[in-house]
């Protein structure tokens, strides 16, 4: 005689499929939702249609600053899936556009002039000059980001100039970033950099081509509102368990021993190997500088883990390593992990934020920002 289904192993097998589903069906719309946002942003202008018939879009300079980055959560992803924009303003996709560069473009140094990025300003030298010809301008202090480079010769690698190359030079190329976290160069800043430049250019002297100021601010807006949308910044935060305090000595101890190093910036950070670059860092949750002194004497509710999506390379795999660790420091630290809102984080939960920072790096890498790479470094500074 077959023996009746026991009720709440029935009851525990729907909530597991109900729960899967719930959780394909978060990554599916994510991965809509950026896909929407990438065709609409690098859709071509009509077939047939050259560079010199494109219409440009018009800039309005409502916003002054970049957004600032946002921390995902379980719940905010859901909502940002839920709420799914099928346009954006032209002048996003005039900026995709820009940085969606040709291979060959994406394939030069990194050392090398990005006009995609940058204002870029060359100049050609009647005779090769050395180094300090320009070194008054480059110990001049800038508002913005500037490099200046030099080649010896055409076809030859560019190199960044300061005080220990000597040249001489046959082409000097002027960068300016016309967009950063610090928001979007303004047409003041660009035209600075272009008088100095031209000033720079008469007393060598060189032949030199000056771009249109405006249209290079306009650009330079454009590529901020774009980067704006893909500046993520991932928190896990594991809080003390019945609002008790972690001890300072003992959170010291557990970070180390976790593979974190005390940094002067006042967090532990987790650093690649190899590189030496940071991956992860760990902060404190009041939000108060770690010390080596003051850690003797600290107590604080909890910590969080903080994943910056566009400047590591593989943030999906850093972001799996992060969790990780998140939760074997948890367990240690006998805490709770929970999102910005103190909900706690389940694997569901943890599975749509994946799915959002593989959406963001799909996106930075189809703009040809990949993450980690010397254009996500300079734009997400």
């Amino acid at each position: 005689m077959m023996q009746t289904m026991n009720p709440l192993f029935l009851g525990l097998l729907i909530a597991g499929v109900v729960l899967v589903i719930g959780v394909v069906a978060i990554n599916w719309l994510q991965e809509r939702r950026v896909r929407r946002r990438i065709d609409a942003a690098f859709r071509k202008p009509g077939n047939g249609a050259s560079n010199a018939d494109r219409v440009e879009p018009k800039f309005h300079g409502e916003q002054d600053a970049i957004d600032a980055p946002r921390s995902y959560t379980a719940i905010d992803t859901e909502a940002d899936a839920a709420a799914d924009v099928d346009a954006e303003p032209a002048d996003v996709q005039a900026a995709m556009e820009t940085v969606r560069a040709a291979p060959s473009r994406v394939e030069r140094s990194a050392v090398a002039p990005d006009p995609d990025i940058e204002c870029v300003v060359m100049m050609r030298p009647a005779q090769p000059v050395p180094t300090a010809a320009l070194a008054g301008v480059l110990s001049m202090p800038s508002s913005r980001p500037v490099r200046w480079l030099g080649r010896r010769g055409p076809g030859l690698p560019w190199q960044a100039l300061d005080a220990t190359t000597s040249g001489p030079w046959q082409e000097i190329a002027a960068c300016l970033l016309i967009a950063n976290r610090s928001g979007a160069a303004t047409r003041a800043d660009v035209e600075t950099f272009l008088r100095t430049t031209e000033q720079i250019a008469a007393g060598l002297p060189a032949a030199c081509e000056l771009p249109d100021a405006a249209a290079e601010a306009a650009r330079g807006e454009a590529l901020d509102r774009f980067c704006a949308d893909l500046d993520v910044q991932i928190g896990l935060t594991i809080l003390k368990s019945d609002a008790g305090q972690i001890l300072g000595t003992r959170l010291r101890g557990i970070a180390e021993a976790a593979g974190f190093r005390l940094t002067p910036a006042g967090q532990f950070e987790y650093v690649q190997d190899d590189t030496g670059a940071m991956l992860y860092a760990l902060q404190n949750y009041k939000q108060e500088p770690f010390t080596v002194e003051g850690l003797r004497m600290l107590t604080t509710p909890g910590i969080v883990l903080l994943l910056d999506v566009p400047r590591v390379p593989d943030p999906v795999r850093v972001f799996d390593q992060m969790r990780m660790v998140a939760k074997r420091m948890t367990q240690s630290l006998e805490g709770v992990l929970v999102d910005d809102n103190r909900r706690p984080l389940n694997d569901a939960s943890l599975a749509a934020i994946r799915a959002q920072v593989q959406a963001t790096a799909t996106a930075l890498s189809e703009a040809h920002i990949d993450p980690g790479g010397p254009r996500a470094v300079r734009l997400f500074d």
